[in-house]
């Protein structure tokens, strides 16, 4: 009884292969002799003992399983050095430094929000890793981080994250190390194959069977609260988390985790086309590139322009001239294997798609795991994309069809009660408790991101904190956080994930002071003044960051990422005068916005005396 539900990417010996759960008992080993029907990882991955450990010629149950890692799930960090890295040491390096094993960025900004920005980098397990510069990086354990952003991250955000293995959350559980990727769980977290020993246990993966390319489904398990970019992406929404009826008396579509109701929105543009999270997303975007990133963006290595082109620029193209090329190795599991001499499209880092291509002066994106081909449009030099003006702009600030944006995140944190520490795997005195004030999707407020260009931005967070003693005195009542030594609400950059080929209006995005940053909002001649506000102020907008009085715009919130910040007045007056056109011109290929725009000449248009009545 020693194959268990996981077993993890390993290329065996012909010696291996001679003997393990893929042969009928009697052949040396006990494993199959007890675990009949069990599915085979993969075809590469079928004897037991080199995956799970144990003793394979003890037949007594507990003796054969003393020995083994885990016992159920050798992927984890605790294990994964002697299992899967003793075969996979490349793709081990890479998940080691990954943001998607260390958190770093994650506690990174929650300490910066919490407790003011310090120059350690935590990690939710100690790692010795590189940074992007190939210098030496030591990354301290989250476990030692004493202080309330360590709690929440330890007690909350912890749990979505591989480092830990989540098990008790419906429809949002997984395993820890790399089966959370490739063993998925299904909504129970319970075993349905052909295993009669296992079946209906919990918490196994579905299947034994390895999912080489992982589905929607495993990304929607982690990507489903925060951003919800998983549920944006497929053309949901949880916004009606009170369960309040909304088809015929009845609840949503659907239920998921932490008992929220989806109710249909619409789709990203590619999810309609039928592309899953993996098409887009490179292996190095999910399991790292081997170096440690202190934010998701700088990890993150894709972007829109990469299949479509920039306003000057087509896709970069560069040829596979090598036999051992990455490419070769990865795309063997697709459909359609690519070739040398195949033209391969590349990444904003400069590196090969695995399944994006030129062929026929065309760009085609091939499904992994369908083998669809999906035509992607070229945009360079087309006149609705090269608007002088708009050099700075995120293709998906215009193309965004919704952000999901949750206004007023209210903490509370009760030391009189006990919480569990996900990370140390113990309860400890404190617990965490949130409400939220509003949730919308559009519209939705826009502001210059850590690039310098002009991105959709969301709360990020708008922390109102209450801490209450062991005596059950308020030590902290709805206290704002300090961001950069100031108490003050927080937006940061962010890509909701709902695409759609055509963009927001060009009078609506220049005529709607909520895109500005203003949120709900009375104008009154060259004032704007919020109508939905903070509730520790008279006059701060709680779904915006700025208002104006008297022509001169005043900025109340912060943009979470270096060198982000909100429009200045000077650019909020450029923005609003464009009005005086659209007026008449309100093709966004009308060649008049071809030229650069005079704004004296819009002043004197302003300015210009009545004519005079006969």
């Amino acid at each position: 009884m020693i194959c268990h539900i996981f077993l993890l990417p390993i290329v065996l010996s012909a010696f291996l292969l001679s003997a393990g759960c893929s042969q009928s008992p009697g052949d040396g080993s006990t494993c199959a002799g007890c675990h009949s029907g069990l599915e085979l990882a993969s075809k590469t991955h079928q004897e037991c003992v080199s995956c799970h450990g144990g003793d394979p010629l003890e037949a007594e149950e507990k003796a054969s399983h003393r020995t083994m890692f885990g016992p159920k799930n050798p992927a984890d960090p605790k294990f994964w050095q002697k299992t899967c890295g003793k075969c996979h040491p490349y793709q081990l390096e890479r998940v080691r430094a990954n943001l998607m094993y260390t958190n770093t960025g994650m506690i990174k900004n929650t300490q910066a929000t919490w407790e003011g920005a310090d120059d350690t980098l935590y990690a939710t397990r100690s790692e010795a890793v590189f940074d992007a510069t190939g210098e030496p990086l030591e990354l301290k354990e989250v476990a030692g981080l004493d202080n309330l952003a360590g709690e929440l991250y330890r007690k909350t955000c912890s749990l979505c994250h591989i480092g830990v293995d989540s098990n008790q959350v419906w429809s949002g559980s997984h395993a820890s190390g790399c089966a959370a990727c490739h063993f998925p769980y299904n909504d129970n977290g319970t075993y349905q194959g052909n295993d009669p020993t296992v079946k209906g246990k919990w918490p196994h993966s579905a299947s034994h069977a390895m999912a080489n390319l992982p589905d929607n489904k495993v990304c929607v398990r982690c990507h489903n609260r925060s951003g919800r970019i998983a549920f944006s992406y497929e053309g949901l929404n949880d916004g009606n988390n009170g369960l309040v009826p909304t088809d015929q008396g009845g609840p949503g579509p659907i239920i998921v985790s932490g008992v929220r109701n989806l109710t249909r929105i619409q789709a990203d543009i590619h999810h309609e086309k039928g592309l899953e999270c993996i098409d887009c997303h490179t292996s190095r975007d999910v399991m790292g590139d081997g170096y440690a990133y202190e934010n998701m963006y700088l990890q993150t290595e894709i972007s829109c322009e990469d299949c479509h082109g920039s306003a000057t620029a087509r896709p970069q193209i560069d040829a596979i001239s090598r036999e051992n090329d990455e490419v070769l190795r990865e795309s063997a599991h697709y459909p359609r294997r690519m070739q040398q001499g195949d033209a391969m499209v590349l990444t904003a880092k400069g590196r090969k798609y695995s399944n994006v291509f030129l062929e026929a002066d065309k760009v085609w994106l091939q499904g992994k795991r369908d083998g669809k081909l999906h035509e992607s449009k070229v945009i360079t030099q087309t006149p609705e994309h090269t608007i002088k003006g708009h050099e700075r702009m995120e293709c998906y600030a215009c193309h965004s069809r919704t952000v999901v944006q949750c206004y007023g995140c209210h903490t509370e944190y009760d030391q009189r009660e006990l919480g569990a520490d996900y990370v140390k795997g113990v309860q400890t005195p404190g617990r965490f408790t949130e409400t939220e004030d509003y949730r919308m999707l559009y519209p939705f407020p826009l502001a210059l991101n850590q690039r310098g260009r002009i991105s959709t931005v969301t709360p990020g967070c708008q922390t109102f904190v209450t801490v209450i003693d062991p005596q059950g005195k308020r030590i902290l009542d709805e206290y704002v956080t300090l961001f950069k030594g100031r108490q003050q609400l927080r937006f940061a950059p962010f890509f909701g994930h709902n695409t759609g080929p055509k963009a927001i209006g060009c009078a609506e995005c220049h005529g709607n002071p909520a895109f500005l940053g203003f949120g709900q909002h009375v104008v009154e001649g060259n004032s704007i003044e919020a109508t939905l506000i903070c509730e520790k102020s008279e006059d701060k907008p709680l779904d915006g960051m700025l208002t104006m009085h008297s022509g001169k715009v005043r900025a109340y919130s912060a943009i979470t990422r270096e060198d982000s910040r909100p429009f200045n007045t000077a650019e909020i007056k450029k923005i609003l005068a464009v009005n005086l056109c659209l007026v008449c011109h309100i093709d966004p290929k009308d060649p008049i916005y071809q030229k650069e725009l005079d704004y004296n000449a819009l002043d004197d248009c302003l300015k210009r005396p009545a004519p005079v009545q006969p």
